[in-house]
């Protein structure tokens, strides 16, 4: 019989999240269920036991799932069965993965896997910010090395105050947004957006998030103490050569040190003066000798690492060259290409972006159909990162967790630019495609982003622009060396202890992503880093407004024109017409797209054409059935029908009155014969309008001159 262990744990606002282990899933290696509300979250980890031989990394994969029954819903695929995970899991995933990854100790190989699902869903629960508590709450019962416990927290700013995980309802009002992760002592992830903020508000959002988490990663603490995993496996998946080590920094870092000072801008120059040396090296070897090569290469890996490290600290220079807060050479060029509704093309340094944007209407909306969410989404952005942008072959798959993650991050800068209700009626997607890459390309993708909006006419609130932060920090005692790196290079990220994404416009911070590998980042140190990254943004803006300075005052000539006309909603079924008849009618004949919502108590017909003839056809339709009949006002109709006592006249679309005999002529009338026919023009006046019955009163007699004789 299995144990039951629970832990709660209290948010700043009073509500409490139990973690309770011991009920279900238990042949995992470790399994939790966390609750708030009534939201529940099943974690589970199962770590095998051995390494498989030849693997120097660590093997882990991170799946979040949010099951449809958990909402009271059935999926709406066609299989009506949850398929592979959405774009949406997959980010929670990277979430979870992001801040879980650096924790485990170095050396430790085998194959992990870590799957985070909701069962039980709250409609006020966000439960993106539980599924790292889960994950490592599950560690935490676990015997699986690990060297947490970590949690995850969303932080907003809402009517001014910081708060932790609030409702979704509250939300809506934020004007910070953040996740962030981080062990008892330190930040380890970030990710976010804000409505132009400064660095100090996104700091102290930092901030109080941290200490949420402390309270949580104490809670584990106690949990893995109650459950008695407090001893971890023991494991040895690496081993090693200290006498080969040592051959190899004797005999290779001086001249990998020389190679890194060269200072050498190319990517592709730098990689193969590495490799010369450590070619050189394994050449020295006679033919005879037993050498264990893939030793070697990770030695000589480390001393590349540790050169290039202690040129940046030492002589605050970096490998290309450049000061520490020295941004790449950018060109950026908007219109590019002639076909698209958009486009620009941005380089900085080594990494491209050629980006385009397309203007859809509202049925190019995407439909978003989750267990927790439903609805149209009208703004997308794809993130494309072939295999020659670095010179690799790789096979063309689709868009794997890394570009969906990468466009996220430039999906929320350019969405809090973009023009909101009425004031943007199209559907927009915008696809940046990596033609080079060498160091944040998704910054350059937000970029390229802003200038193929301005480029298409789009008249964003303000242009963005991003960069990529590094951080070196010295790992010798005592030592308090560390160096802020602006515009890292693919190289520096891969050797530093800070990858950090900052985007925003002239006046503040739009969204961020940071991820660390280091202990210990003071709040200084990240203030630092986001004061001289607000440096390089600006300058960065400043070179994009070389290639476009303000929005296009109209649309590339092939994009859809787009008009929006308001109407009560009581007229929406008259533009409708039964059946969809009316609509489809105006669409036909002018060639047009129109598209009826209805919100803010009022009816919104959206109208799209390619040329001035369609919408003004299109347009003068839909007014015409919308427009309310003024008595006075002289309308030119068509006959309808003809009856005894007089002819109904269409003299508005969809709108008839009654021309009575009497109102034909100033003479008088026996009878209808021969006077109209059936589909005739006629001029005529309305007089009067019935306030019970909205009947319509017509007359042309008193468009025409009056006989003398009359009074």
């Amino acid at each position: 019989m299995f144990e039951i262990t629970t832990q709660s744990v209290a948010l700043p606002d009073g509500r409490e999240i139990t973690i309770e282990t011991g009920k279900l899933a238990r042949q995992a290696d470790g399994s939790v269920v966390v609750r708030l509300g009534d939201c529940m979250i099943l974690a589970t980890v199962v770590s095998s036991k051995e390494a498989k031989e030849g693997v120097d990394f660590l093997p882990l994969s991170v799946d979040y799932q949010e099951k449809f029954a958990s909402a009271g819903r059935i999926p709406g695929s066609f299989q009506r069965r949850e398929g592979r995970l959405g774009d949406h899991e997959i980010l929670i995933s990277r979430l979870v993965d992001r801040a879980l990854r650096p924790i485990f100790p170095d050396n430790y190989h085998a194959d992990t896997q870590v799957m985070i699902t909701l069962i039980s869903a709250d409609p006020e629960v966000q439960p993106d910010a539980l599924a790292a508590l889960a994950a490592s709450s599950a560690l935490a019962v676990s015997d699986i090395p690990f060297n947490g416990p970590i949690s995850e927290v969303r932080v907003a700013k809402i009517d001014g105050e910081y708060r932790i995980n609030p409702k979704t309802t509250d939300i809506e009002r934020a004007t910070i947004d953040l996740i962030v992760a981080a062990t008892e002592k330190d930040i380890c992830m970030v990710e976010g957006e804000m409505n132009e903020c400064s660095e100090a508000e996104v700091v102290e959002a930092i901030k109080a998030a941290h200490e949420a988490i402390k309270v949580q990663c104490q809670a584990q603490k106690e949990l893995e103490a109650k459950v008695g995993k407090t001893e971890k496996r023991e494991y040895n998946h690496e081993t090693h050569d200290e006498e080969l080590r040592a051959a190899v920094r004797a005999a290779c870092y001086d001249k990998i040190y020389a190679v890194a000072a060269q200072q050498n801008p190319s990517k592709k120059g730098r990689a193969q003066s590495f490799r010369a040396v450590r070619d050189e090296y394994l050449a020295s070897f006679p033919e005879d000798a037993v050498v264990n090569v893939g030793l070697v290469k990770t030695y000589f890996h480390d001393l590349e690492w540790e050169a290039a490290r202690r040129l940046v600290l030492d002589e605050r220079t970096r490998l290309d060259g450049r000061q520490l807060d020295q941004i790449r050479p950018i060109s950026a060029e908007a219109g590019y290409l002639p076909g698209p509704h958009g486009s620009a093309l941005f380089t900085r340094g080594e990494t491209q972006s050629l980006t385009t944007c397309t203007l859809g209407t509202k049925l190019d909306e995407q439909i978003v159909d989750q267990a927790m969410h439903q609805g149209y989404s009208k703004f997308l952005l794809h993130y494309n990162f072939p295999g020659f942008s670095t010179g690799e072959v790789k096979p063309n798959r689709g868009a794997g967790r890394r570009e969906i993650g990468h466009g996220n991050l430039a999906h929320r800068s350019l969405k809090k630019v973009l023009p909101t209700g009425d004031e943007n009626p199209y559907t927009i997607r915008i696809v940046s495609d990596i033609l080079e890459s060498n160091g944040s390309s998704s910054m350059a993708t937000v970029c390229a982003g802003t200038m193929a909006l301005m480029d298409a006419g789009i008249k964003i609130k303000a242009p963005v622009a991003g960069i990529a932060m590094g951080l070196i920090q010295d790992t010798e005692p005592g030592s308090d060396k560390y160096a802020v790196l602006s515009d890292i290079l693919g190289d520096e990220d891969h050797l530093g202890d800070m990858d950090f994404k900052v985007t925003g416009t002239e006046n503040g911070i739009v969204a961020c992503q940071m991820d660390l590998k280091v202990d210990g980042l003071s709040y200084e140190v990240l203030a630092q880093a986001l004061d001289q990254a607000r440096r390089g943004r600006l300058h960065i803006l400043g070179e994009m407004k070389k290639g476009i300075d303000t929005v296009r005052p109209d649309l590339k000539p092939h994009a859809p024109r787009a008009i929006v006309i308001k109407i009560d909603t009581n007229q929406i079924g008259a533009v409708i017409g039964p059946g969809g008849k009316v609509v489809q009618d105006i669409q036909k004949d002018s060639g047009a797209v129109v598209n009826i919502d209805e919100h803010d108590n009022a009816g919104w017909v959206s109208i799209f054409a390619t040329n001035q003839q369609s919408m003004d056809r299109a347009v003068s339709r839909v007014k015409g059935i919308v427009a309310i009949p003024e008595v006075g006002e002289t309308y030119v109709g068509k006959v309808k029908t003809i009856q005894p006592f007089g002819a109904f006249v269409e003299f508005m679309p969809g709108k008839d009155g009654l021309l009575h005999i009497s109102e034909i002529k100033w003479e008088r009338l026996e009878t209808m014969d021969g006077v109209l026919q059936v589909g005739e023009e006629v001029t005529v006046k309305l007089i009067d309008v019935d306030k019970k019955t909205g009947k319509y009163r017509l007359s042309r007699k008193v468009l025409l001159p009056k006989p003398e004789n009359k009074n």
